[in-house]
């Protein structure tokens, strides 16, 4: 679309770029091209594009093999207008179009399409609170592409040392890394914006580098630090008494040291200070099992890692928590964890440990993994068989609606979704579960007059 045929269609409307609302339409339908291509999309891959506008970026994704589209407009006026243009995409089931704001919509809506793939040309005044959003824990995005002001290009992409390197760079980089791939000029815009653009790629920094600690300790940490960024750390951070000293000691930093100069890495390192200075216990091998015989008959106990390897049979529970909406709460596991790491799975499982029952095993879980407990009802119980890797389940089904406070290192995070979205998702993206959930999902997931029995569980 030419500027010309831009400005006539906005008039047709009723729409006056809005400079509170960002708008600067993009009107190089090469760089349209390029930056949807950036995406890499695929035939499986939902994208969602936040401040669609006119289409500039839409007309692309449409001609995209993803499967999925979902636009994110927050003016109604455009909401209206692209509805109408892409009636028939929309009639058909694979285009979305949801009037509100990219910064505040609900992620969880997102998921049980495949995977999540965002693009948008955000408007300046909101794009670092949209990219907060979509880069969140529980968002289901796996890469971004996006247009924003030059400025905040550099601050997210800033090295340490730097005067650009910000509280926003830190929080960002311990999951995420961001590559700036192009500078744009302002005359690709109309209205021409006073500053230049860059488009940046956002990707997931991968497993093997991430830093494993707390993520709530570690954006406060954070938060401190660079409240006021010409002060030393030493005055600024909630450690304990000479734990700072000690550790820039030891890292060979001298005690003066100030935000700027730490790494991401280091940050979360040093979330860790003033616990114990070790990372989180994750799958520790110290744990001793019962070992049972096919009857579920206690006849010895041993370590964990004798009992794996030697496929001894033993017990587990799952526990499947309800809200008052009859939503399924589920966790994604840890990227730290030994088995399925970064799955989504039940509400909470593990091991029963030695000496333990069925139900002192889940409540005891509970609480350690996702901090909250509830009154527990036996649903159901599953035979020991190398599908279930030699484990007898116990399932258990309650009811709480938080709040929950995830374990580092055993839960990535965690939300409630309706049972409808989850058969959905399991049947799109069955990868995306651990093996054992879906085996019981499977196998008792719609028998919703079982999920019943939740009326006589109380809070």
């Amino acid at each position: 679309m030419s500027k010309a045929e831009l400005r006539a269609r906005l008039e047709e409307i009723g729409v006056r770029p809005s400079k509170m609302l960002g708008q600067n339409f993009l009107l190089d339908p090469n760089l349209a091209r390029a930056i949807v291509a950036g995406l890499d999309p695929r035939e499986g891959d939902h994208l969602v594009e936040v401040g669609p506008g006119m289409g500039a970026l839409t007309t692309h994704i449409l001609d995209s093999p993803a499967r999925r589209i979902t636009l994110i407009e927050r003016d109604h006026r455009l909401a209206t207008e692209l509805r109408e243009r892409y009636k028939e995409e929309i009639a058909s089931g694979r285009l979305e179009i949801i009037q509100g704001d990219g910064a505040k919509c609900d992620l969880i809506a997102l998921y049980g399409y495949g995977p999540v793939k965002m693009v948008g040309n955000l408007p300046y005044s909101a794009s670092t609170a949209i990219i907060s959003h979509f880069t969140a824990s529980v968002s289901p995005a796996s890469r971004l592409v996006l247009m924003v002001q030059r400025e905040v290009a550099e601050r997210l992409a800033a090295a340490p040392g730097h005067g650009d390197y910000a509280a926003l760079t830190v929080q960002l980089g311990r999951r995420w890394s961001v590559k700036k791939l192009r500078i744009v000029p302002p005359d690709v815009f109309w209205p021409r914006p006073a500053v230049e653009s860059a488009v940046i790629e956002v990707s997931p920094r991968p497993v093997e580098g991430l830093p494993n600690c707390d993520p709530e300790r570690f954006s406060q940490l954070v938060r401190q630090g660079f409240s006021a960024r010409r002060k030393q750390l030493r005055s600024l951070l909630d450690l304990q008494k000479g734990v700072w000293e000690q550790w820039a000691l030891a890292k060979g930093y001298p005690v003066t040291a100030r935000a700027e100069d730490l790494p991401v890495d280091d940050w979360a390192e040093l979330a860790l200070l003033g616990q114990d200075g070790k990372h989180p216990a994750v799958d520790s091998p110290e744990e001793v099992f019962d070992v049972v015989d096919e009857n579920d008959r206690i006849i010895d106990f041993k370590g964990r890692g004798e009992v794996h390897v030697n496929n001894l049979r033993h017990r587990a529970v799952h526990i499947w928590l309800f809200n008052r909406q009859g939503e399924l709460f589920l966790q994604k596991r840890s990227p730290w964890k030994q088995n399925h790491p970064g799955l989504w799975c039940s509400s909470t499982a593990g091991h029963v440990d030695s000496g333990e029952n069925y139900e002192e095993a889940a409540h005891r879980e509970l609480r350690e993994e996702i901090g909250v407990d509830s009154e527990l009802v036996k649903i159901w119980k599953i035979e020991a068989t190398p599908q279930t890797g030699h484990e007898f389940l116990e399932v258990f089904v309650g009811r709480t609606e938080g709040p929950f406070r995830f374990a580092p290192g055993e839960v990535e995070t965690g939300s409630f979704f309706p049972v409808a979205q989850i058969q959905r998702w399991l049947k799109q993206a069955p990868e995306e579960f651990t093996p054992v959930f879906r085996m019981i999902a499977k196998r008792f997931l719609g028998e919703t007059e079982k999920l019943m029995l939740l009326e006589n569980v109380s809070q």
